[in-house]
C-alpha cells in the first residue's frame, strides 16, 4: 500500500474468528482505484462481519474493506445514520 501508514486495529476477541487473518491483508487495502471484490467475497462468509463493520464505524477506520463494505461505503452509511 503506497503512501498510507496502516496501524493494527486494537485487539478484538472477535478477532480471532475474522476469516481476514486467514488470507493476505492486502487485499483489504487495495490500492487507489482497485477493486475490493476479493475482499468483499471472504466478508460475506466471514462469521463476525457486523462486528467488524460496528468496529471500524466506532473508530473511524478511514481505509480498507471492513464488514464488507468499502471506505466511502461506510461514509455514506454514517452519514444515513447520522441523519436518522
Amino acid at each position: 500500500m503506497t503512501g498510507t501508514r496502516r496501524v493494527a486495529p486494537e485487539y478484538q476477541p472477535w478477532m480471532d474468528l475474522a476469516l481476514c487473518a486467514q488470507v493476505d491483508p492486502e487485499a483489504f487495502f487495495p490500492e487507489k482505484g482497485a477493486s475490493p471484490r476479493a475482499a468483499k467475497r471472504v466478508c460475506t462468509e466471514c462469521p463476525v462481519r457486523t462486528q467488524c463493520l460496528e468496529y471500524a464505524l466506532a473508530n473511524g477506520e478511514r481505509f480498507g474493506v471492513w464488514g464488507g463494505l468499502s471506505e466511502q461505503e461506510r461514509r455514506k452509511l454514517m452519514r444515513e445514520r447520522n441523519a436518522a
